[in-house]
């Protein structure tokens, strides 16, 4: 499947309905009088948030979405029938914007959450309402309440518990096919990971989300190499991994010009909880690791976790310190004892 995370769509409500006009005509009735019925309503335009989506790709090929409209009110006061709600579906971690995207119009943080965007026009009266005691027999009508269109932006930041950052090749791509069920392209070469990838992490019978997004290169704040862009998709991680290339030039310097995108980038992602993890320690000896983990620490890491994404070393330390940052149950786990408890036939509470 392919990732997209922004679109632009062209949206429209349906405009309501027109009233009648019409009178009764009876045999025996000499005057009838107006019975003339309401239009119906127009279809809204409405937004919801649904599991298994995590790609924008669908509104690459389908960018206009326009509700129905109401029925025509028809005489013996038959009310026009209302048109239905047009449902658009968008992956959890959708913000809308508006065209200028400069105002947020909606956030999907949940699933299920369904926020209308535009409301249908209400139909227009027939002449049966506009009787009165001096005018008996009306002749207008109101047509429906016209449309309401707009154009968004739709931006997609994938909702993961744990973030992993680090320079093009720094082996992010083969740590997280290490630690999770992810199966992410690996390559000697930078920016081997072009789209951000998601994998389910299991330590210790615990479940969490892990989020991979393309190497950070210095101006990255600022839409340098593959841009800022991604870096959305880690504000809604509680703690993030730093992976720091070993092998590299100056795995110090490394480390801080990733600190400093982060903290340019704002959004307080400078803030959160952030692990140091010295990479590819197979490809250096004890003595070398101990060095650059002391050397790392005197460039302001805490605390430095030694390990290899190929060969799993130090890596269960690490995810030892990552589960400590997050909470007694992740989004990932409440999923599935909900779907464990409905296959057991069984009430269930986030509280179990």
């Amino acid at each position: 499947m392919h990732f997209l995370d922004q679109a632009k769509i062209y949206i429209r409500s349906g405009a309501g309905g027109p009233g009648a006009v019409s009178f009764r005509r009876e045999k025996f009735i000499e005057y009838g009088g107006p019975d003339g019925g309401n239009g119906g309503k127009g279809g809204d335009i409405v937004m919801v948030a649904v599991a298994g989506l995590n790609t924008l790709i669908d509104f690459r090929y389908t960018q206009h979405f326009k509700a129905q409209r109401g029925g025509h009110g028809m005489g013996r006061n038959r009310t026009g029938a209302s048109a239905p709600d047009l449902v658009i579906e968008v992956p959890v971690g959708t913000q809308v914007f508006d065209e200028e995207r400069e105002e947020l119009l909606a956030d999907f943080t949940e699933v299920g959450q369904r926020v209308v965007l535009l409301e249908g026009g209400m139909g227009g009266r027939g002449n049966a309402s506009y009787a009165t005691s001096t005018n008996r027999a009306p002749r207008q009508h109101q047509p429906g309440m016209p449309a309401q269109e707009m154009a968004i932006w739709l931006r997609l930041k994938l909702l993961a518990d744990v973030g992993l950052v680090g320079l093009p090749n720094a082996g992010k791509s083969t740590f997280i096919n290490q630690v999770s069920n992810a199966r992410a392209k690996v390559g000697d070469y930078a920016f081997t990971t072009l789209v951000p990838k998601l994998g389910v992490v299991r330590h210790h019978e615990r479940e969490f989300v892990l989020a991979d997004i393309p190497g950070l290169i210095e101006g990255a704040s600022e839409g340098a190499g593959i841009g800022d862009r991604f870096l959305g998709h880690i504000e809604r991680c509680r703690v993030l991994i730093h992976l720091v290339d070993i092998s590299g030039a100056d795995p110090a310097e490394a480390m801080q010009i990733v600190t400093d995108e982060l903290e340019a980038y704002g959004t307080e992602l400078a803030d959160k909880p952030t692990l140091i993890a010295l990479n590819k320690i197979d490809l250096a000896d004890a003595e070398l690791a101990a060095a650059f983990a002391e050397e790392l620490k005197a460039a302001g890491a805490a605390r430095v976790f030694p390990i290899s994404g190929a060969t799993g070393q130090g890596i269960p330390a690490l995810l030892d310190a990552v589960l400590e940052h997050l909470p007694a149950r992740t989004g990932t786990e409440t999923l599935g004892a909900a779907q464990d408890a409905e296959e057991a036939g069984k009430a269930w509470s986030p509280l179990d």
